[in-house]
């Protein structure tokens, strides 16, 4: 860039050539290389500079601030130019036009950089010169200078260049003083901006003390509804900041009062940020406090309000999820993971020690299962004796399925009266002898009511009810005394009752407490939530809340199933069915993106049943919902079993018929899940069904798509020689040197060049079967009469072969057919094979020549 000064009249004026080229990627180019031209003034580089930052002329000016980040360069070796710079600049800042102050403000950050490299020779540069001219221009009168001031602010917070002293003694002092009630407006709207942005990169010590409480003063501002919804928009920001504690005790009164504010939009700010709330909150203010506070955004009377709260009922009910109860946990890169089942609860052993276990809802199928039996078998055989006393009479009965309600304050009852019990008494025989009451007996038949259409559920009913007639003997009187005998026989009539329907109670039992806590919905998040989350199918909601309703129900399904968790699917089973089945094919694609991992969360049995029959009609959907499958299909088929999975491989072949040919992604998309998916299937499987797509996809069209499925083709001859499947490892080869070596179109036999190149790089065969089945074919080419061909054989020469011990090796006897195509090469008529080809390194050249001599020489 060149600059040059004239005069013009008595102004003096620099003239830049190309200054609209200049960039942060122009390092070479200089704004201020004016400095160093010798004018006819005969002022040094320092003097000139002063005499252009405060010219007459506002361009002059200009230039002057957008160059100081190259000024600051030029003096920096020189303490007193530095300071004499720095002196300048302040005097600068106080510039009376707002163009050359909002280019000042501009250069702050990279200077601030610049400055944190060469701290040791200006350590308080910084702090002492520049820091208050960020702080004053926060309140300059002019708005685009403001702007550029609180843009300046947060990149130099986020990059860490403000000392901590300097944020609590300047910038927190200047926002306090800008938000206060007496300011004005628009200053007040852009300090509580600030604020909230600048949240996130603070200390919580900062926050806490300095920040927190003009936070919850502004969120009650009853002047400006512009300041309370930027407190509303950025309420989760603030949460997360300050944490648990400071949430519970300030924000979340000042939340309440923004979720019945008057103004709509306040609401409707609320609702979006709701989970991020929810997140920095404990369970128990989630569920006592936030769940009714949401319920009342659901049903609030403005239509944005309502539906801004649907789009987050799915991502706050989410909040409530523990993975681990669902037998799930979280790896270290955030994704879910199927517990081993060596973690499985079902696993866990029935000691009398796990009582305690039990009561925290820990409880394992096995011993509540071995408990009921030994009740059984006890009740028959000293039926009389339980007579006796009031103590001993059959009068409890524990069966634990969903879904009964939370029985916590029994279990705790049944522990106390099982420290009565003599040591070393089994757990299955202190839950028998220590059991619910028949009036909890009834409370438990009142809650089932609701739920009896579920088929489980009308079995436990028949069960309960049994458990119910025969605690009824607890109030026995003198005359009930005279027929001890003819009640022993009623309660065996009972007990039979019981036995017939225990098989069934413990199969359904063992298949819903075989993974973790098997808790009611109910007990995990609250009814009314995820009553309102199964109406978000209802055509009703589309008419009275948002168009797109379905979509947002689809898209957090995965979130609410994996906090009810598996045991809990039945709650959920119809309200996917019914998005799977939407008429909205960006509904299905929502569901088509999110299978595989729904998949997880239900585990290989609720797959098979429920999610299969839904993944295979979405094989057949629209191609914008094939995509969300496809892409994840290698995820969801290692989930499946062996026999199911097998199923599949047919099906596969239907992905290369696409409904748009164009969509050539697509395909690219399935050669890079076939990639994946060869782990899965033997070698028979993979040369039957497999080897057909590979080499289709090998002919496509689109040379992307032809490249990636030439690393397809490599794989599958990895997958042949690694299983030891020679014989099909050979048939391939054969077919791949027909198929393209002799390829009548020289796109083929390039091909071939390039399979050949990846099978050395990968290694994917044995280095014998390479030289006797493909080397020949391969050396071929360089005969070729198409110049592309030759090219690709000479790079996989030079980059792949030429490289490998083994073509370096003393005794090589493939060694002087490698050594003629690389001097054929070098003569080539065209210049692209010899650059390639030429370009071989001397070292490897020298090798090659050293081995043939060395042969030579044996021979």
């Amino acid at each position: 860039m060149l600059s040059r000064v004239v005069t013009l009249g008595n102004v003096q004026t620099i003239v830049d050539v190309g200054f609209e080229d200049y960039g942060p990627d122009c390092d070479s180019m200089r704004i201020t290389a004016f400095l160093d031209i010798p004018g006819q003034d005969n002022l040094t580089p320092l003097a000139r500079l002063e005499k252009y930052a405060f010219s007459e002329n506002i361009f002059n000016r200009q230039i002057i601030a957008r160059g100081l980040l190259d000024v600051f360069r030029d003096f920096s070796n020189n303490e007193e130019d530095f300071l004499t710079v720095m002196e300048i600049v302040v005097r600068l800042s106080e510039d009376a036009e707002p163009t050359v102050r909002t280019e000042l403000m501009e250069q702050i950050p990279p200077i601030a950089v610049f400055l944190q490299e060469s701290r040791p020779n200006f350590p308080t540069a910084f702090s002492d010169y520049l820091m208050p001219i960020v702080v004053r221009y926060l309140t300059d009168p002019n708005n685009q200078v403001r702007k550029a001031s609180q843009e300046a602010l947060l990149i130099l917070l986020e990059q860490e260049l403000i000392a901590q002293n300097d944020i609590e003694n300047k910038v927190c002092p200047i926002l306090l003083d800008l938000s206060a009630p007496d300011s004005d407006d628009e200053y007040k709207v852009e300090a509580v901006n600030i604020i909230c942005k600048m949240a996130s990169m603070l200390s919580k010590t900062v926050i806490e003390h300095m920040l927190l409480p003009r936070f919850c003063e502004l969120c009650g501002d009853g002047k400006l509804f512009q300041v309370r919804k930027v407190c509303a928009a950025s309420f989760g920001d603030i949460c997360n900041a300050v944490g648990q504690e400071a949430t519970e005790r300030f924000l979340i009164p000042k939340f309440f009062e923004l979720c019945s504010d008057s103004v709509w939009g306040m609401r409707k700010a609320c609702a979006e940020c709701f989970m991020a709330v929810s997140y920095t909150t404990s369970p128990e203010v989630r569920r006592s406090k936030l769940s009714p506070l949401f319920i009342s955004l659901i049903s609030d009377p403005c239509r944005w309000v309502r539906q801004a709260a649907f789009q987050s009922l799915g991502p706050f009910i989410s909040t409530f999820a523990n993975p681990s109860s669902a037998g799930l946990y979280i790896r270290e890169d955030g994704t879910l993971s199927i517990r081993p089942s060596a973690q499985d609860v079902a696993s866990s052993s029935c000691q009398p020690e796990a009582l305690t276990r039990l009561s925290q809802n820990e409880n394992t199928t096995a011993c509540v299962i071995e408990g009921i039996k030994d009740c059984h078998m006890s009740n028959c055989q000293g039926a009389n004796s339980r007579f006796q006393s009031a103590e001993d009479i059959f009068n409890t009965f524990l069966y634990w399925r969903p879904p009964l309600p939370d029985i916590s304050q029994d279990l705790e009852l049944l522990q106390s009266k099982t420290e009565k019990r003599e040591e070393g008494c089994s757990m299955s025989k202190a839950i028998c002898k220590n059991c619910v009451a028949s009036s909890e007996i009834k409370k438990v038949l009142e809650s089932l009511q609701e739920h009896m259409d579920d088929p489980d559920v009308q079995a436990q009913v028949q069960v309960l009810s049994a458990a119910l007639r025969a605690a009824q003997f607890e109030s026995v009187n003198d005359y009930e005394t005279k027929h001890t005998e003819e009640r022993n026989g009623k309660l065996q009539n009972e007990l039979s009752t019981f036995e017939a329907s225990h098989a069934t109670v413990e199969k359904n039992t063992f298949k819903l407490l075989r993974y973790g806590q098997c808790l009611p919905p109910f007990d995990i998040i609250p009814q009314p939530l995820l009553d309102q989350y199964l109406s978000m199918t209802d055509p009703a909601r589309a008419q009275t809340v948002d168009t797109e309703i379905a979509k947002h129900c689809a898209y957090s399904l995965p979130g609410v199933a994996l906090t009810l968790g598996r045991q809990n699917w039945h709650c959920l089973k119809d309200t996917y069915e019914t998005l799977a089945a939407d008429v909205q094919w960006k509904v299905r694609r929502t569901l088509a993106f999110s299978i595989h991992e729904l998949a997880v969360i239900l585990g290989d049995q609720l797959t098979a049943a429920d999610l299969v029959p839904i993944f295979n009609g979405f094989l057949k959907d629209l191609d914008e919902v094939r995509i969300g499958v496809l892409k994840h299909l290698y995820d969801f088929l290692k989930l499946l079993h062996a026999d199911k999975r097998r199923e599949y491989l047919y099906q596969l072949q239907e992905f290369v018929v696409t409904d748009n040919s164009r969509n050539w992604r697509f395909r690219y998309k399935l050669a890079e899940q076939l990639i994946l998916i060869l782990e899965l299937y033997n070698p028979n499987d993979v040369y039957d069904y497999l080897r057909h797509i590979a080499l289709t996809l090998c002919s496509d069209k689109v040379s992307e798509v032809r490249w990636i499925s030439f690393k397809l083709v490599v794989a599958i001859l990895q997958k042949f020689y690694a299983n030891n499947a020679n014989a099909l490892g050979l048939n391939f080869i054969n077919e791949l040197v027909a198929r393209f070596r002799h390829c009548s179109k020289w796109i083929g036999r390039q091909a071939f060049a390039f399979i050949c190149q990846a099978v050395v790089e990968e290694e994917c065969m044995p280095v014998d079967h390479f030289v006797e089945h493909l080397l020949p074919s391969l050396l071929s080419l360089s005969s070729d009469p198409v110049p592309n061909v030759r090219v690709l054989l000479a790079k996989a020469l030079r980059q792949t072969l030429l490289e490998k011990a083994y073509f370096k090796s003393v005794g090589n006897p493939h060694l002087e057919a490698v050594e003629e195509t690389v001097l054929a090469l070098q003569s080539d008529r065209d210049q692209d094979v010899q650059k390639y080809i030429i370009a071989i390194s001397e070292n490897s050249l020298r090798s090659v020549n050293s081995t043939t001599s060395t042969l030579n020489f044996l021979i």
